[in-house]
């Protein structure tokens, strides 16, 4: 009886821990050249790419959580060399947690700020 009381609490507190996200517009990423110092800002609706330095960076979506907009973003993002065609990254990034997912590359670092709304 315990064990069932114990395991339905924690269901339902897994549960209510679990965020409703919805797809915004696009996502706002800011981009780093470790060479020269220089950041930008890469505004990108859902489904676009746009270059930075030497990459190619692409926005598959962007979710935020219904109930705190400004708290978090998780954007779906690929990442190329633009010459080679090759992929360097394909994954999620937490603006919450960047170090999570990160990019690794030798001159860029890239990471979401947040969705567009």
């Amino acid at each position: 009886m315990i064990r069932a009381l114990a395991v339905a609490i924690i269901l339902a507190s897994a549960s209510q821990a679990q965020e409703a996200a919805v797809q915004g517009q696009g996502a706002i990423l800011r981009g780093l050249d470790k060479v020269n110092g220089q950041a930008s800002d890469l505004d990108l609706d859902n489904g676009t790419a746009t270059e930075f330095g030497s990459l190619t960076v692409e926005l598959a979506e962007c979710r935020y959580p219904v109930e705190n907009p400004d708290g978090d973003a998780y954007a779906f993002v690929t990442i190329r060399e633009t010459e080679r065609n090759r992929e360097i990254f394909s994954g999620w990034m937490l603006a919450s947690s960047p170090a999570l997912n990160p990019l690794e590359h030798a001159r860029y670092d890239i990471w979401v700020l947040r969705c567009k709304i």
